[in-house]
């Protein structure tokens, strides 16, 4: 039986940049960093001759998500990955709170955000208990879409 998600990977090409991206930018925290090889992973991905590091964060709640880099084999960057309505996995969602103090200090970190923060149209999603839904997207700094929401009466 399925309890809940345990981790969130991305493959990255630059893994310290990415790693300070989301432990100073985002404040996660760095909880373990390791190179990963052999025929267990290998067989585990479905390649051949892996060699990996990886780092991983943590959030206070929520699953951990897993930074990695292969050293072998190298991948390539799908086409259209950044784009909003391309078929597969598209973003990760951190719920936060006070979004907009979050917002305004990422700003002043160089995050562009899409939009300004948005409410979702109770005409068009109703939330329990009159809840409202704000949220805002934005990009990591290899493109990932990244979303903040924010759940309040």
């Amino acid at each position: 039986m399925i309890e809940r998600i345990d981790h969130v990977n991305i493959v990255v090409a630059d893994l310290e940049m990415m790693t300070a991206f989301y432990r100073d930018v985002l404040c996660l925290k760095v909880t373990k960093e390791v190179r990963i090889h052999g025929e267990w992973i290998d067989e585990v991905v479905g390649l051949t001759d892996v060699e990996a590091d990886v780092v991983y964060l943590d959030l206070a709640d929520g699953p951990r998500i897993e930074l990695i880099q292969y050293r072998s084999p190298v991948g390539g960057r799908p086409a259209g990955i950044e784009i909003s309505n391309s078929i597969g996995l598209r973003h990760m969602a951190f719920k936060v709170d006070a979004i907009d103090e979050l917002v305004a200090k990422l700003r002043l970190s160089g995050v562009k955000f899409f939009s300004e923060v948005r409410t979702v149209p109770t005409a068009q999603v109703q939330y329990a208990g009159g809840v409202k839904k704000r949220l805002v997207y934005f990009r990591d700094p290899e493109g990932n879409l990244l979303e903040f929401c924010e759940y309040k009466k």
